[in-house]
């Protein structure tokens, strides 16, 4: 028989047979008691039930009566996030406990603590066991505990938090209630009481992001409270490259304001001015000598339902610009990450010259709103040959939503893919054009000039310390010319897996005429690097493009490939600024591109939203 006060209800399966209302209620051997009550207790031990249970005990013989009396109690605790991804934490939602991709997906978004709040001695503030600014707590996500019930829980329950050991290396969790903000949960305690406030209260919680999605973490923490299901789920979320228009221009200069440098220096400012962003310069007491600002860093960023700010990625290449990105970048709202390769395995194509996204498109109807990242490798069937180090790969791929496209950039001398591609904005089709280097189109070009009585026409004229070059003298040269083919062929290869992975059509690509010439290293390798300077290694800015200055041939006192360059891009409205940096960084093997970088806008589209 059972007994209990009005606001607890019971239930009894499989249901008996009914009986008189004082007759007891007789049970088989599989049957359970349910309790339940309608509404949160106001007090403790505020509600009651009472059962009698006798108990014929057929084997000794004789019976046994057991009577017990319960105080029951209910409470209401959730343990929330902002599973629906509004930057509103709502109360007990029933995805809190998973995570799907997709515009109609669910469960929080964690970022990656990887900016400093502190200017000066300053590390990554997930580095960091404190909340050090108020301001910090706008990087991390945040958890609601949620309770109603009575004043306090009845005696011998408490309220626990925990986190797996591999959980807790890749978040932390802090307490906002309590003054100072102290850590809840980390690698060092996995488990920790928390109190429990009683009547109708909320407590937030704050949860820190320590690691980006890797080839080893998938991006998902759980985090529990104890005798709660279900489990709350956050994804850490993704670094990402945008190729969205800038918002400021940051340029390493030389040591020295030499006279080879003025030109380079005054193009680029003309260009950064013209397109109405601001122009950052590295001086000589940082950069100390190193010019390659685009291979030491890429930028990119991590965005969430409620905060999102800019990320650099550090190259493991560590030349002499090594402390630029965590010294002068890392600071309040501009993360900072990296991946520590063994030096032996650190090769030029690790250079971020070699790291570069497509616009978004699709690809046999699958979406990529973000674009694709592209990076540069060893010819697949290679036996030996140069490769980004493995440990930036695997990050990149664990990104999961720019899934990259590797190409074939071990032919060229640096090995950098910004060496013969790049992405321009355009009004019809798909919005972009690819732009390629293409030595058949140089060719066509000088043999143009040729047949139009041009011969003589001589490259590099009027520059200093460099031998003119006639276009009779380009194209009488077989060996020159077979160097061409080969590097033609090598580019062809990349065309072809560009269009298959981009969804390109012929008409989305432009050849630019280029040429190239071989170089030979200490292991007797051929590779190449380009005869003048090398105009597909541009900055884009918006509409505006600043372009090497090749110094090519001239007809009617005009360059005829800056002329050919402005009738390919000014018919997609581009305007085109040649800027002079053959003897800053074509000499030495680079060119504007690779001597600049760009902070652009993030994507509008938000990465939670991929259906994956």
């Amino acid at each position: 028989s059972v007994k209990c006060t009005s606001n607890v209800q019971y239930s009894i399966t499989p249901p008996p047979q009914e009986t008189s209302h004082l007759a007891p209620i007789p049970l088989n051997g599989n049957s359970v008691l349910l309790i339940s009550m309608s509404q949160a207790s106001q007090y403790e031990n505020d509600s009651k039930l009472v059962y009698d249970m006798n108990h014929y005990l057929e084997y000794f013989g004789h019976a046994k009566s057991l009577c017990d009396k319960q105080n029951v109690c209910r409470a209401e605790i959730s343990l929330d996030v902002d599973a629906d991804r509004d930057n509103v934490v709502e109360k007990n939602n029933p995805n809190k406990g998973s995570w799907k991709w997709g515009s109609n997906g669910h469960g929080a978004i964690l970022l990656v603590n990887c900016d400093s709040e502190r200017k000066y001695w300053k590390k990554p503030d997930s580095e960091e066991n404190f909340v050090s600014k108020v301001s910090d707590l706008k990087d991390m996500s945040v958890m609601v505990l949620r309770t109603r019930g009575p004043v306090k829980l009845p005696e011998g329950y408490k309220l626990t938090m925990h986190i797996s050991q591999g959980d807790a290396e890749k978040g932390k969790l802090y307490n906002y209630f309590v003054k100072d903000y102290p850590l809840v949960l980390s690698s060092e305690v996995l488990s920790q009481e928390v109190p429990y406030i009683g009547g109708r209260a909320e407590m937030n919680f704050y949860v820190e992001g320590l690691r980006f999605p890797d080839k080893d973490f998938d991006g998902l923490i759980s985090i529990n409270l104890s005798l709660l299901e279900p489990i709350s789920e956050v994804r850490s979320a993704t670094f990402l490259k945008s190729i969205s228009p800038p918002t400021m221009s940051s340029l390493c200069c030389l040591i020295r304001f030499t006279s080879d440098n003025y030109q380079f220096l005054k193009g680029m400012k003309n260009l950064v001015t013209k397109s109405g962003y601001k122009l950052k310069i590295c001086h000589e007491y940082v950069n100390r000598g190193d010019r390659w600002m685009q291979d030491e860093l890429e930028f990119g960023y991590i965005d969430s339902p409620h905060q999102r700010f800019p990320v650099v990625l550090d190259s493991p290449r560590d030349g002499k610009l090594l402390d630029f990105p965590y010294n002068e970048l890392l600071g309040p709202d501009f993360g900072y990450v990296t991946r520590v390769a063994e030096r032996k395995d650190v090769s030029s194509l690790d250079s971020f010259g070699n790291l570069e996204v497509s616009p978004p498109v699709t690809v046999n109807g699958k979406n990529y709103p973000l674009g694709r990242i592209l990076i540069g490798v060893a010819f697949p069937t290679a036996t030996k040959g140069r490769n980004m180090t493995k440990v930036v790969q695997d990050f990149l791929w664990a990104q999961k939503v720019q899934e990259p496209i590797a190409l074939f950039s071990d032919w060229l001398l640096v090995g950098h893919i910004d060496e013969f591609m790049t992405f321009v904005p355009a009004p019809d089709r798909k919005g972009f054009r690819l732009l390629l280097a293409s030595p058949d189109a140089g060719y066509k070009l000088f043999r143009g000039l040729q047949k139009d009585g041009h011969g003589q026409a001589k490259l590099f004229e009027g520059l200093k310390d460099e031998e003119p070059i006639t276009v009779d003298d380009i194209l009488s040269h077989d060996s020159f010319q077979a160097e061409n083919n080969y590097v033609q062929s090598c580019i062809d290869w990349n065309r072809d897996v560009l269009k298959r992975e981009l969804g390109l059509d012929e008409d989305d690509i432009i050849d630019l005429p280029i040429l190239f010439k071989l170089e030979v290293e200490e292991d007797k390798t051929y590779r190449a690097v380009a005869f003048y300077p090398d105009m597909v290694n541009m900055i884009v800015l918006g509409k505006n493009l600043g372009i090497p200055k090749p110094f090519g041939p001239k007809v009617n006192g005009r360059c005829a490939l800056e002329a050919e360059m402005c009738c390919l891009m000014e018919g997609l409205g581009l305007s085109c600024t040649f800027i002079d940096d053959f003897a800053s960084y074509h000499k030495l093997l680079g060119e504007v591109h690779c001597g600049s970088n760009v902070l652009r806008e993030p994507f509008a589209f938000k990465w939670w939203n991929l259906e994956m």
